[in-house]
């Protein structure tokens, strides 16, 4: 599947102009999943525990992406990421992460009672990234 299936419209232009380079969106992402950790987590388990996946994946967008179930909405939380929940079998059958590439993902594939695994999208592109959940107080 190519990054702009994912993204939708998302340009690198507008109106022919290239845009202008900002600063990181990553800093905001790191404050919007700790924000979201425990309601990222409770999902996580639930996919888990209905026997969907073991293997819970979350999209971080902030655009349209095609994939997954929107479970936090920036629009309605006032933060500046969206968050879906999909699941590994979902992102071999889109042809994000291919069948061939499974084991070598799930060698890298941290607990998921631990860390929530994050698909990052932004324009230039898209990754994995492993964020761990709070320690409990």
């Amino acid at each position: 599947m190519e990054s702009e299936e994912l993204l939708g419209n998302l340009g690198q232009e507008e109106n022919g102009v290239p845009k202008k380079e900002k600063k990181s969106p990553l800093i905001s992402l790191e404050k919007d999943l700790t924000f979201y950790a425990d309601s990222i987590k409770e999902v996580a388990v639930e996919i888990m525990m209905e026997g969907i996946s073991l293997h819970p994946i979350f999209i971080a967008h902030q655009h349209e992406v095609s994939i997954g179930e929107v479970i936090l909405n920036k629009a309605d939380l006032n933060t500046d990421w969206t968050i879906q929940a999909s699941t590994l079998e979902e992102f071999i059958q889109k042809g994000i992460i291919h069948p061939d590439k499974k084991e070598q993902f799930l060698k890298t594939y941290k607990k998921p009672e631990n860390y929530m695994c994050v698909f990052v999208v932004v324009p230039q592109g898209a990754n994995f990234v492993y964020y761990p959940y709070p320690k409990e107080k």
